[in-house]
């Protein structure tokens, strides 16, 4: 299988070197590896230049967008700009961060997983932080979910769900939507890689009124809207930022903002998310009495 990795790459000195290094010591090497400079004020862009000059399927794009830096949309259009550069016939292609350290065997992992089964159309392993000396699974998600850092999807895949969209919510609509068109989802908990900045360090302050509004645009509904605003803003201890959800739903849908998905899509996403929260509900009431 002939695979392409993207990565975007905003001022990271500080990590990129890492992250090249992880790559060009695969034991199994991408096809093309197209690192997008976005603007960067740093070292960056020698980094990558250094890491180019040694090996020929390295590709560097640069684009000169705004430093204005909202978690998706930024991230997203940065990774289109090294799409537009992709020269070869690709069956799987990887959205991939500028602050990871992957296992020496990852790619050739996940490319198996794809081999195996035609059905597979996404993969991806799991996001680990240094916590105390120790290497430790980032748990902001479940198992069921491919963190937006480490993404990686079969050609047939990244076609029927039409690509990345440029907002955020982009890395859980991509998974609602592959779902929708019976594509599996595979996460290896083995494949264990290094996120060598916590997540959402560097996110602006109207990131919760852009979260509602992608709540509204993945198909939510007003009560699951709710519930998800309520879990994330718990989980942050944050009564601003359930207030800045609320506020982003209600705005889009005055708004009257584009969805990225139809009607029947959004049947789809409801249901399965109701199923999830009443799955997940009585699980943990079966899991109290015993």
């Amino acid at each position: 299988m002939r695979f392409v990795v993207i990565i975007p790459a905003y001022n990271e000195e500080e990590f990129i070197a890492s992250c090249l290094d992880s790559i060009t010591n695969q034991t199994l090497l991408p096809n093309q590896l197209i690192v997008v400079n976005d603007n960067s004020t740093d070292q960056t862009l020698s980094i990558i230049k250094q890491y180019k000059e040694q090996y020929d399927f390295i590709e560097i794009v640069s684009t000169n967008a705004k430093a204005v830096h909202i978690p998706g949309s930024k991230v997203i259009q940065t990774f289109y700009k090294g799409y537009e550069a992709i020269s070869i016939d690709y069956d799987v292609i990887f959205k991939l961060d500028a602050d990871l350290v992957f296992p020496v065997n990852y790619f050739e992992d996940i490319i198996k997983v794809f081999k195996n089964d035609s059905a597979v159309g996404m993969a991806g392993g799991v996001a680990t932080i240094l916590k105390n000396g120790a290497w430790e699974i980032e748990n902001l998600t479940n198992f069921d979910h491919i963190r937006g850092a480490l993404k990686s999807y079969s050609k047939n895949c990244f076609e029927h769900i039409g690509g990345l969209k440029k907002d955020l919510g982009w890395d859980t609509v991509d998974e609602h939507l592959s779902r929708y068109f019976n594509f599996k989802i595979v996460v290896d908990p083995n494949l264990k890689v290094q996120h060598l900045r916590p997540t959402g360090e560097s996110y602006s302050k109207n990131v919760a009124f852009k979260q509602g509004s992608a709540f509204y645009k993945m198909g939510y509904g007003l009560l699951l809207s709710f519930l998800a605003s309520l879990k994330m803003a718990l989980k942050k201890r944050s009564l601003t930022m359930f207030i800045g959800y609320l506020k982003g739903y209600l705005t889009a849908i005055k708004n009257n903002d584009p969805k990225f998905v139809n009607k029947e899509q959004s049947k789809f996403i409801q249901k399965y998310r109701w199923k999830k929260i009443l799955n997940r509900y009585f699980y943990s009431r079966v899991t109290a009495l015993i």
